[in-house]
């Protein structure tokens, strides 16, 4: 045992902890760490805070960017809703003109087409009223000779005579005018 306890007591100053480094390992460990530290806090940090900053500007910079053209969008939606809103309004409007405009034209044209109806039927008319004067009067000749020629038969005389020609002629025509006229009142 005494040999135990004797290697053991030589041992310990010699043996070390295998899960613990040596102490210059330590020390040459945390100067590099240091190093290194420092030399990415004096370098590498600005430049990464950088440009993290620069992306999270454009990144706000997009997002108002995209809430503009948003707003843009939806002003001009508004605006072509409006827009389409007057153009309707106004194609109504056209509409209604068409409509009251055709109304106009179809009333003057039926008026155009009595006026002319009319014409027409009073040219018409008055033709008619020439033409049956005209033929009044052939007739009353026709029949004064007719009754003239009879009358010399009947009376067995000759009506050259023009003036007694005519009086007999209106005084047969005035009979056969008093003669019809009472028939026509119904008498």
């Amino acid at each position: 045992m005494t040999n135990a306890i004797t290697l053991l007591a030589a041992g310990e100053g010699e043996s070390q902890n295998p899960l613990l480094p040596a102490t210059y390992d330590i020390v040459w460990s945390i100067v590099c760490v240091v190093i290194i530290g420092f030399l990415f806090w004096k370098y590498v940090v600005p430049r990464f805070q950088t440009v993290l900053a620069e992306r999270s500007e454009l990144i706000e910079g997009g997002i108002k960017k995209a809430e503009q053209a948003q707003a843009e969008a939806k002003a001009a939606l508004e605006q072509y809703h409006a827009q389409l809103a007057d153009a309707r309004s106004e194609a109504a409007q056209i509409r209604e003109e068409a409509r009251t405009q055709g109304q106009a034209i179809l009333a003057e044209m039926k008026e155009k087409a009595q006026e002319e109806s009319d014409r027409i039927v009073a040219a018409g008319h008055n033709q008619l009223v020439a033409q049956r004067q005209q033929i009044v009067t052939e007739l009353r000749g026709d029949l004064g000779r007719t009754a003239v020629e009879l009358a010399e038969k009947v009376i067995g005389e000759q009506l050259s005579d023009d003036a007694k020609r005519s009086s007999s002629i209106d005084r047969f025509l005035n009979e056969l005018d008093s003669v019809t006229a009472d028939s026509a009142s119904g008498k």
